[in-house]
This record gives C-alpha cells, sequence and structure tokens, in this order.
C-alpha cells in the first residue's frame, strides 16, 4: 500500500491550476529520472540529497505526491504546496491549508480543514502525523 496525498488551491471556490514552471523550477535539481509527459499531466521522480524519493504529478486541478519517502524529500513537498499557495489533502481526508485560502474553498471544505498562518513541516506532522 503507498501514501499519496494531493495539493490543491483554489479560488473562488473553484480549483485552481498549479503552476507548471514553479513546479519545475523546484523539482528540476531533484530529478532522479527525465519527467514524463503524457495526457494525464508531467510525471516527476525526484530524489533528495539524502536519497529519500517521491514521484510527483502535475494535473490540471492538483499536483499529486505519491510514495513520498521518510527524509528531506519531504521539505520539497513542503515547498511546492508553498510556492504553489496551494493546501495539502491528507490521505484521511483533511485539507491543510493557510488561513488566508479560507474565502476561496468550496463551500463545505472548510469543515475538513485545518487553517494555519503557513504550512510548514511541523503543521503537516500535526495534522498528517510524523514523516521524518
Amino acid at each position: 500500500m503507498s501514501y499519496t496525498l494531493s495539493l490543491y488551491g483554489f479560488w473562488h471556490a473553484e480549483p485552481a491550476a498549479p503552476d507548471p514552471d514553479v513546479v519545475r523550477a523546484l523539482l528540476s535539481p531533484l530529478l532522479a529520472a527525465p519527467e514524463k509527459v503524457s495526457d494525464a499531466g508531467v510525471e516527476f521522480w525526484i530524489r533528495a540529497a539524502d536519497g529519500s524519493e517521491a514521484e510527483v504529478g502535475v494535473h490540471e486541478h492538483f499536483v499529486g505526491v505519491e510514495r513520498p519517502q521518510a527524509g528531506e524529500v519531504w521539505k520539497t513537498v513542503i515547498a511546492l504546496a508553498d510556492r504553489l499557495g496551494a493546501g495539502i489533502l491528507v490521505p484521511g481526508g483533511t485539507f491543510l491549508c493557510r488561513e488566508d485560502m479560507r474565502a476561496h474553498l468550496p463551500e463545505g471544505m472548510a469543515d475538513d480543514s485545518v487553517f494555519v498562518p503557513e504550512i510548514t513541516l511541523e503543521a503537516f506532522e500535526g495534522v498528517a502525523g510524523p514523516f521524518r
């Protein structure tokens, strides 16, 4: 069983497309293999300096992160959410996002959200558990 989470941005209750240039700029130095482009989106396999890895898929309305290993790769996941202005949907269904996203969430989504001033590794672990 693999661990998967998703990064979503919203604008006026609608999903916002992730900026592929922001994603590439952050992930390019960590590529463990060439990116793959398909009809579904762009896939990246990244490896942090400590050897921890994750698969990252950029789709029309979200960024998926699959099989992130314990280690430095988590700093990249958190940085990606921050630079995209996105929140993180954890496997249990909780949406971790910055307070300034509250007004842009679809109706009812705030009920399952945790709002923080800034998405940090500590805030993420507070919602999803430790992954270091």
